[in-house]
């Protein structure tokens, strides 16, 4: 099997190999991070000039992983666009794209840093979600009780010499892999990410199958 079950706040969750999040008991498919339109906006600002194929490339992926799942509800965890302006700018073959994902189900854009205003490409725009125990925001809050799932920091573990996407999780929180094409990452033993969890946490790295492999402990 591809994907890792993980526990959370008594609920059973499953991290796939893109990156998404399953829950199967509710229907529910969680993404973070997409920043569809990131080589628009760097562009945009006189940065470096990148093939612009990452929008359909995550659109395609997420399509994927719903025909995979079929979830009621879609939850994106913010930046889902690298920038307000970026969201403006999709193009209509990417907009037709999100709309037939988002056709029989329902689609929650939660507010991200990048994106913090209401997108018009359909569903609902919140700050955050709470689904029985669990609540889905974009960034992890200090004190937050059990059962929190974020995204925001795109963290990576190194194995031997490759550096892959992860999930990190002690348990009491989740923190979710960047979904997006174009994104880089924090290294998993970073002190702003290493915080947040105890000294037991686990990653469970993405790619062609889901690997768990333990935090290495803070120094």
């Amino acid at each position: 099997m591809n994907s890792a079950a993980l526990s959370l706040a008594g609920e059973t969750l499953i991290a796939l190999p893109s990156g998404a999040l399953h829950w199967p008991a509710k229907g529910v498919l969680v993404v973070s991070d997409l920043h569809l339109g990131k080589s628009e906006r760097m562009a945009r600002r006189g940065g470096a000039l990148l093939p612009p194929y990452e929008t359909i490339e995550t659109l395609t992926r997420l399509a994927g992983d719903i025909e995979a799942t079929r979830p009621a509800t879609v939850l994106c965890l913010g930046d889902s666009f690298d920038d307000l302006l970026a969201a403006e700018a999709i193009e209509d073959a990417h907009r037709d794209t999100i709309r037939r994902l988002q056709a029989g189900r329902q689609w929650v854009w939660i507010e991200g840093n990048h994106d913090p205003g209401p997108l018009d490409l359909g569903g609902t725009h919140r700050a955050e979600v709470r689904l029985g125990a669990l609540v889905f925001r974009h960034i992890a809050e200090d004190g937050s009780p059990p059962g929190e799932i974020s995204g925001h920091y795109h963290p990576k573990a190194r194995v031997r010499s490759a550096r892959r996407p992860c999930f990190l999780t002690d348990g009491r929180r989740l923190i979710l892999p960047a979904y997006g094409t174009y994104t880089g990452g924090l290294d998993w033993t970073t002190p702003v990410l290493r915080r947040l969890f105890a000294d037991s946490a686990t990653a469970y790295l993405t790619g062609s199958r889901v690997l768990a492999v333990p935090v290495p402990r803070a120094a």
